[in-house]
């Protein structure tokens, strides 16, 4: 199943969350001089055109990007983020949306690495010529190309099976982020599997698992599969922007999953988190999670705790 185009839904608020925490990722990861690893390994096409004819058609980046634009009270995170959407829309006027490997190749450094993979034809396509684009830009600065060298490497594939032969990284420091469409139901189970493999290769990389929060079965237990990875610490994330419709349909709450997540990462989102959902947020029902290894784990130990004094 090939039918799924992000551009429908670039800008919505499960992009606005995902991208800002992949970028305070990054902005961790570069604070040590030793190379990084970033695999993508569902890329899609990089970047969006908000007035193109994918994501006019719905304007999900109106509900997202678009209550943000115009803010000057944002936490310093989420400005930061929405300021790179800014940087890339220098008329003032939204009509360009970056995607995951845009973000990771605006802060990346000269030592470090991005391998993108992404199957659909169209948008593995459209992800090649968006960083020729860049590549040109560079050129005219007067820097490096960055595609047709080792920085940038963009492959048409199954991303899935592409991170196995990339772990563990050279330099032993490594950015995985997962963000299958799951329009097609086996992409959970799929991501359970790859992450198992990719833990007993790499134990100590940093793995950012997008999933949606639906009422289907396998969306409902995705969580507590995560939390059963063999892994020394995760943070788990979820941004509800409205009550779920009767019939189940549309996009409303959305998750991040981080394995092995950087210190700064939690705190940050208990300041970020409650300002999303006043600026999302459309009725009673929105609203957000936040949880680490460490409080479930502390929450396990006092449910036990009662019920051994019951």
């Amino acid at each position: 199943m090939l039918s799924y185009r992000h551009a429908f839904h670039a800008g919505n608020h499960a992009d606005v969350l995902k991208h800002t925490i992949i970028v305070q990722l990054l902005r961790y990861f570069g604070q040590k001089e030793t190379p990084y690893m970033v695999v993508d390994t569902h890329a899609g096409a990089g970047v969006y055109a908000l007035d193109g004819n994918f994501a006019s058609k719905n304007a999900e980046y109106e509900s997202g990007i678009g209550r943000l634009w115009h803010r000057k009270d944002m936490p310093p995170a989420l400005e930061e983020f929405v300021q790179m959407v800014r940087d890339m829309n220098p008329s003032g006027k939204m009509r360009y949306y970056p995607g995951s490997p845009y973000c990771a190749e605006k802060i990346m450094r000269e030592q470090d690495r991005l391998r993108l993979f992404e199957l659909h034809s169209s948008e593995s396509k459209i992800l090649h010529e968006n960083f020729k684009k860049l590549d040109a830009h560079a050129a005219e600065q007067g820097v490096r190309s960055n595609v047709r060298g080792k920085r940038v490497i963009v492959e048409r594939g199954d991303g899935f099976l592409g991170l196995k032969a990339l772990l563990p990284p050279p330099s032993r420091r490594a950015l995985v982020v997962i963000d299958p469409p799951y329009e097609d139901k086996r992409d959970y189970q799929r991501v359970k599997e790859t992450m198992q493999d990719a833990l007993i290769r790499f134990p100590t990389g940093t793995y950012a698992i997008w999933y949606p929060v639906l009422q289907r079965i396998e969306a409902r237990q995705f969580q507590d599969r995560m939390k059963r990875l063999e892994t020394k610490s995760w943070l788990n994330v979820t941004l509800t922007v409205s009550t779920p419709s009767p019939d189940g349909f549309g996009l409303r709450s959305s998750g991040m999953f981080i394995v092995n997540p950087s210190w700064t990462l939690e705190p940050m989102l208990r300041e970020m988190m409650p300002y999303l959902v006043k600026m999302l947020g459309t009725d009673h029902g929105a609203g957000f999670t936040l949880e680490t290894s460490e409080s479930d784990s502390l929450k396990k130990k006092s449910d036990r705790a009662e019920k051994a004094d019951s």
